[in-house]
């Protein structure tokens, strides 16, 4: 696990994590609407003050995407099994708004349906996502095919990205929580490739229709699930969603080769004066 951060010296491994994270909570949040700039959402990171004329609740959610960070990280170093608490947990930092709601709840699975319009082929289809009733008994199903997932699918690249995939198509699947399911896939899911030793793959908020098209083709094709319901059908259906996260890790996967071309340079510099 962390194999990317191997052989850097501590300051390069340290800037790396960095733009691991600011990256990833940049491009997380943005997604879902947040309007900081990735320079913005840097420095709100590192010097901790605000920016004139940015909603508040824009940075509260990068500070607590980046603490959500910190808690995958964690569950990575121990490598012990997910539990429904730790994605309570998880919740809790991702979901920052702080109105008391019982249809709301934060860090508890939800209590209303929920759904979206999934527009296809100049159609609009209310896609619904599992029930309430059936969230506990399939989110107890999804936690085993996640542990199953790390345990089986973290040999290779290719593994780890087949991982990502099945984790987060599955997550998504159910939206066990009344908002912030996005974001908890896309952190959560990457337990296991970081586990494999791979940085995280991070979705471009460029990109952001190219991934709802994709997830909203793989919903479509499977339908909506239920407490009887396989929680993976259809694997055909997943390769266009493969295809775009694969694609999608290049920026994280370019952070870490230009930081071991620092390391290699500072390495043959030190050579040479010795």
């Amino acid at each position: 696990m962390f194999d990317f951060l191997q052989n850097l010296d501590n300051d390069i491994r340290d800037a790396l994590l960095i733009q691991l994270r600011n990256l990833w909570t940049h491009t997380s949040t943005a997604i879902e609407g947040n309007t900081l700039t990735l320079g913005e959402t840097a420095f709100v990171l590192e010097e901790e003050l605000t920016i004139s004329g940015k909603p508040l609740k824009d940075h509260e959610e990068v500070v607590g995407h980046a603490r959500a960070i910190d808690l995958i990280y964690d569950l990575v170093r121990t490598g012990s099994d997910l539990t429904e608490q730790d994605l309570f947990d998880l919740h809790k930092a991702v979901q920052t708004e702080r109105i008391v709601d019982v249809y709301k709840p934060v860090g508890r699975w939800k209590v209303e349906p929920n759904s979206t319009v999934i527009v296809s082929s100049d159609r609009q289809i209310i896609f619904e996502y599992a029930s309430p009733k059936d969230v506990p008994d399939l989110m107890q199903n999804w936690l085993s095919l996640f542990q199953k997932t790390c345990k089986e699918n973290t040999a290779s690249k290719e593994d780890a990205l087949a991982a990502y995939v099945c984790c987060h198509v599955s997550f998504v699947r159910i939206h066990p929580f009344w908002d912030g399911n996005g974001r908890m896939a896309r952190l959560i899911s990457n337990v296991p490739v970081i586990r494999a030793g791979y940085p995280p793959i991070i979705i471009p908020k460029e990109r952001r229709q190219e991934y709802i098209e994709a997830l909203s083709e793989y919903h479509l094709s499977a339908g909506t699930v239920t407490a009887r319901s396989e929680l993976l059908p259809r694997v055909d259906k997943v390769d266009r969603f493969k295809r775009f996260c694969a694609e999608s890790w290049s920026e994280s996967i370019k952070l870490v080769d230009d930081a071991h071309g620092k390391q290699k340079k500072r390495n043959k510099q030190k050579n040479e004066n010795t």
